[in-house]
């Protein structure tokens, strides 16, 4: 197997750690992430003047010489798979895909094959760097089994790299739609008292806390105030169904991306996405307030009704600015539809 070899020296005032001192200095068109570096250190890529380290935790100085061996990207255990996408833009480094309902973004223990992963191996062929030092799409960020939508998906290290780090500051753009049970209102004095929870001009909906594994159930996250990852989710109706209203029609955005965020706050807050079988479990809605096609409708929802509909970023490599939009797909579209319609006139006889 081939190697590229980098040399670098270690720049003024480093930080103690070989680790850390890499992180910083290395350089950026490198694309190699603070991940990929400790396990090169692991495996004994790095020398420094003259000596291999595998200790992350060395000390260096300044003006150390390092050298830096970087194998060329293996083939994945991950099989490419026949299956289908909606691929929105695609260029030499990263690719923007609809993902449908339904399909799991990576292989896990219970999903080996059919996910997102496997279905981009197949539609790349040989054509791919490789990402983390393994031929394989680099999943920047994901959305869960059974919510559709948007996601980037980097085809370099140096494209991966780049993304990432929008992601880790937050400066990704990310916007969904949602149809939620009850509509969040600034004059409810129950979501006025909620820890957490305020509204902001425009009667915009805004949750932080902290998530955190479920301590019961490790399959879901729960709202915290100590431990766990700051969340910060804001949301606003676009449009309310019944009379009176008995749910709406959320756009949800993201200051930071935790695993299943928005599906727990809204939960948190008393406002449950339709359809949710884990934070939605046992919400029913107001059937006399809505068309009886509409809440039969909703009441059979088959998963959470989230749609990623709107990302935005800064293309890593050639720093333009991009932005992509996608209608909401059919199952969604039609339940509005159904929430929306003119009840069928009575019969007399």
């Amino acid at each position: 197997m081939g190697s590229t070899f980098l040399t670098m020296r270690i720049g003024m005032d480093p930080p103690p750690r070989l680790d850390k001192a890499l992180a910083r200095d290395v350089p950026e068109e490198a694309a190699l992430s603070r991940t990929r570096l400790a396990r090169l250190i692991e495996e004994g890529a790095i020398r420094v003047n003259g000596a291999t380290v595998t200790d992350a935790k060395a000390r260096v100085e300044e003006g150390d010489e390092i050298a830096i061996t970087v194998p060329v990207a293996e083939d994945t255990h991950i099989l490419p798979e026949r299956i289908a996408l909606e691929i929105l833009y695609e260029d030499a480094d990263l690719l923007v895909v609809n993902k449908p309902a339904g399909m799991v973004v990576h292989p896990a223990p219970g999903t080996p094959g059919g996910t997102l992963v496997n279905a981009l191996l197949h539609h790349f062929g040989g054509d791919l760097s490789g990402v983390g030092g393994t031929k394989r799409p680099g999943i920047v960020h994901r959305i869960d089994k059974d919510t559709s939508g948007l996601l980037v998906v980097a085809k370099s290290d140096a494209a991966h790299h780049g993304l990432a780090a929008q992601f880790a500051k937050h400066t990704a753009q990310r916007r969904y739609i949602a149809l939620c049970h009850g509509v969040p209102e600034a004059s409810d004095p129950r979501l006025r008292g909620l820890r957490g929870v305020d509204f902001e001009p425009g009667n915009i909906l805004r949750i932080v806390s902290h998530l955190a594994r479920h301590r019961t159930d490790r399959q879901r996250q729960a709202v915290c105030w100590s431990g766990g990852r700051h969340a910060v989710t804001r949301a606003r109706a676009l449009e309310r169904f019944g009379t009176p209203a008995a749910c709406a029609l959320m756009e949800c955005w993201l200051e930071t991306g935790r695993t299943h965020q928005i599906r727990v706050h809204m939960s948190y807050a008393g406002h449950a996405l339709i359809g949710d079988p884990v934070y939605g479990a046992g919400r029913k809605l107001a059937q006399k307030a809505l068309p009886q096609a509409g809440a039969e409708m909703a009441r059979g929802f088959g998963r959470q009704a989230l749609h990623a509909a709107s990302l935005g970023f800064t293309h890593p490599i050639s720093g333009e600015e991009m932005l992509f939009e996608t209608p909401l797909p059919d199952d969604m579209t039609a339940l509005i539809a159904a929430l929306t319609a003119d009840p069928a006139p009575s019969t007399v006889a």
